[in-house]
């Protein structure tokens, strides 16, 4: 029986998410024959970590569908299993344990832990939401993404085009497997950002057009601004629509996202901490390795948990958000080569070429960082100008400048360090039992 992995990273109060999950991992259980490892990544402690292992305990049993519940300890013990039997004897071990658990918050790393233990659980795909999320619903009816992400992953492109609604193939996508089925999301913008533009769209647009690529010239860059963060609109769904081939990557979102183990088993995500947007890297690496994707209209719920709207969650993530325009410095070199790779990045077996990725990456360390030193210039003017907290954001980055210019080169070469031992992090995995004993 085919095993997939439904992942919902947390570090946040999640009740009703797990619940809305597990609806959807039965779903796909009965309508597709599959077998679903729910997995729970619980990042929380105390008296939310206990909530979660109790509404996972008084869910349902239902037929194909296994839970997974690790908190942090747990997960630790299967990294570490994992790790000294990847790289023994070579001194790494620790290194890579803080790259894949660290101490902040960390997109990149909380999806790579799921790449992990799916590799080790046996799944052929992880299928990931997030746990600020909600499912539409039509006429009563649930409308899980599953449903695209289970018709039309990992078969060759040609073999399922007539599951889609519309199929844009080129010839020579037609063999290679679909490699990620998506959509995006409904309601509140995805990155803090809106009361920016509400306040001033131009210091909106000032700021916002420092994660586009340098070469983008004006209009283009006013275009990207325009739609980032901002999910499909608002129009909810009233029937099934999916477009096979080359996609756009901006239309995808790491909250409502499928992808190939062929992907994520050969090149992780970067593990950048206290950074926003760090998880987005395989779709953009996915479309420019010319490997087909679907995007499709089953949009998630989308809302700001409550500690996003306090004085503290509001200062922490605009450095996060800040973190990310620095981190484009490397990325948007990362992409432009990637892009120019084009299939070039595949081998004959139609698999990602992680030599090449990583040698990539590799030269982005060697980039002059005053680009980046530009960025904090124009943000630097834009939230004075808006005043108020933004004025204190400005304050707390001019004070930490020198540091987070520094950590966005080191979070590329930590990037680099992972890719390194990646493969050998998944075949170790075929040895290591999640949640096991220590």
């Amino acid at each position: 029986m085919k095993r997939i992995c439904l992942a919902l990273p947390t570090n946040r109060p999640c009740a009703a998410t797990i619940t809305a999950a597990h609806g959807e991992a039965a779903w796909a259980a009965e309508q597709f024959g599959v077998e679903v490892h729910l997995l729970v990544l619980d990042s929380c402690t105390g008296a939310e970590l206990a909530e979660h292992a109790a509404v996972l305990a008084a869910l349902p049993h239902r037929p194909g569908v296994v839970a997974h519940h690790l908190d942090e300890p747990a997960q630790r013990r299967f990294l570490r299993a994992v790790i000294e039997r990847a790289v023994p004897g070579t001194g790494r071990a620790e290194r890579l344990l803080e790259l894949m658990l660290p101490a902040g918050v960390s997109y990149g790393a909380c999806t790579n832990r799921a790449f992990l233990i799916a590799a080790a659980l046996g799944c052929e795909s992880v299928h990931r939401r997030d746990s600020d999320s909600r499912y539409q619903e039509l006429d009563g009816e649930t409308i899980h993404p599953l449903r695209h992400e289970l018709d039309l992953l990992g078969r060759p492109a040609g073999e399922v085009a007539p599951r889609a609604t519309r199929a844009v193939l080129d010839p020579a996508m037609a063999a290679r497997p679909v490699s990620l089925v998506g959509g995006s999301f409904l309601g509140e913008m995805s990155v803090d950002v809106g009361e920016i533009r509400e306040l001033s769209p131009q210091v909106y647009q000032d700021v916002v057009a420092l994660y586009a690529p340098g070469e983008l010239d004006g209009v283009r860059k006013r275009w990207l601004a325009s739609r980032s963060f901002t999910g499909a609109g608002g129009g909810a769904f009233t029937a099934d629509r999916s477009t096979l081939g080359a996609f756009d990557p901006y239309a995808v979102e790491m909250c409502n996202i499928a992808l190939a183990g062929e992907v994520y088993q050969r090149v992780p995500l970067p593990p950048a901490t206290d950074t926003i947007g760090s998880d987005y890297f395989l779709i953009h690496l996915v479309h420019d390795a010319k490997l087909p994707g679907a995007v499709h209209n089953r949009h998630i719920l989308n809302y700001y948990t409550p500690e996003r709207r306090t004085e503290q969650g509001f200062l922490a993530y605009q450095v996060r958000f800040v973190k990310f325009l620095l981190s484009m410095l490397q990325l948007n070199h990362v992409r432009e080569r990637t892009a120019r790779a084009g299939a070039e990045l595949l081998d004959e077996r139609h698999r990602l070429r992680a030599d090449l990725v990583a040698g990539i990456v590799r030269e982005s360390l060697e980039l002059d960082p005053a680009p980046n030193r530009g960025r904090l210039a124009v943000l630097d003017r834009g939230y004075r100008e808006l005043g108020g907290r933004y004025a204190e954001v400005a304050d707390l980055v001019a004070d930490r400048s020198a540091e987070l210019l520094d950590g966005a080169r080191a979070d590329m070469a930590d990037f680099a360090l992972l890719l390194a031992d990646w493969d050998a992090m998944i075949r170790a995995c075929d040895h290591v039992v999640p949640g096991g004993p220590n």
